[in-house]
C-alpha cells in the first residue's frame, strides 16, 4: 500500500496531465480514438500532442478523444477546433505531424495545409 503522501503526489501529477485536456483557450484539438484510429496509430499521435503542448507551457489547449469521424482510411485523424469553431482536420498523422501541428497551427496560426483532409482528396484524385 502507498502512503497518503505517495498517493497524493500520484494524483496532482495525474491532476496536471488532465488539465491538459480540460482546459479551455483560443484552440481545441480532438482525436478520433475509435478502433480504425487506433490501429492506424491514433495513441501515439496524442501523446504527442499532449507532451508537445506541454513543453510549450499551453496548457490552455484541451486534447481529447471522440469515437470514429468517418473516414476511416485516412485515420489517424486530428482535429483543430478554433475559438470561433472554425475546424481544420489533418490526416494520416504520425508522431512527428503531430508535433508540426502544435509548433505551426497552435503556436504559430499557420495551418499544415499539405496535411489536411483538402490535400489528401487532392492527391487521391491526381493518381487517379
Amino acid at each position: 500500500m502507498k502512503s497518503i503522501q505517495e498517493l497524493e503526489e500520484i494524483r496532482n501529477r495525474m491532476r496536471d496531465q488532465m488539465a491538459t485536456r480540460e482546459k479551455s483557450g483560443g484552440y481545441r484539438i480532438v482525436v478520433g480514438m475509435a478502433t480504425c484510429g487506433i490501429a492506424a496509430g491514433a495513441r501515439p499521435v496524442m501523446r504527442a500532442l499532449i507532451e508537445e503542448l506541454q513543453k510549450r507551457n499551453r496548457n490552455d489547449v484541451p486534447v481529447t478523444m471522440t469515437g470514429c469521424i468517418g473516414v476511416c482510411r485516412l485515420e489517424p485523424i486530428v482535429e483543430v477546433i478554433a475559438a470561433d469553431g472554425s475546424k481544420t482536420t489533418y490526416v494520416k498523422m504520425d508522431e512527428n505531424k503531430a508535433r508540426r501541428v502544435v509548433a505551426e497551427h497552435i503556436i504559430n496560426g499557420n495551418v499544415c495545409v499539405d496535411l489536411t483532409i483538402g490535400a489528401a482528396e487532392k492527391q487521391a484524385k491526381s493518381k487517379e
